[in-house]
């Protein structure tokens, strides 16, 4: 019942930052905990990270832990993705979803809503 718009892809190079930003509307926003999810060429989507109603816990993959930071500013209805020390395989699409179902359930059938995802794609 949200939509949902992803921004802040492009071309970087390894060992460079991007942020992302998915900016949600038609709902109020502060109900939804948020995902971010990608899917590299050749592979499936998998999670990445995920960030609470209020923003006061987070969950990543391992394969992005320490190097990511979720984030959210419910006022301006919108959620981050600092993404740092960027490396070749995070190559991907990247989406955003909302579930309004808490940390414990980050599976991609939690999230009823999608953004049309970002493209990120990092050079060497």
């Amino acid at each position: 019942q949200v939509q949902l718009v992803e921004s802040g892809g492009g071309l970087v190079q390894a060992g460079g930052s991007l942020r992302l930003s998915c900016v949600a509307s038609g709902r109020p926003f502060s109900i939804y905990t948020m995902g971010w999810f990608r899917q590299a060429p050749g592979k499936e989507r998998e999670f990445v990270g995920a960030i609470s109603w209020s923003g006061g816990s987070t969950k990543y993959a391992d394969s992005v832990k320490g190097r990511f930071t979720a984030s959210r500013d419910n006022a301006k209805n919108t959620v981050y993705l600092q993404m740092n020390s960027l490396k070749a395989e995070d190559t991907a699409v990247y989406y955003c979803a909302a579930s309004r179902y808490g940390l414990g359930s980050v599976r991609d059938t939690d999230f009823g809503d999608w953004g049309q995802g970002t493209q990120i794609t990092v050079s060497s």
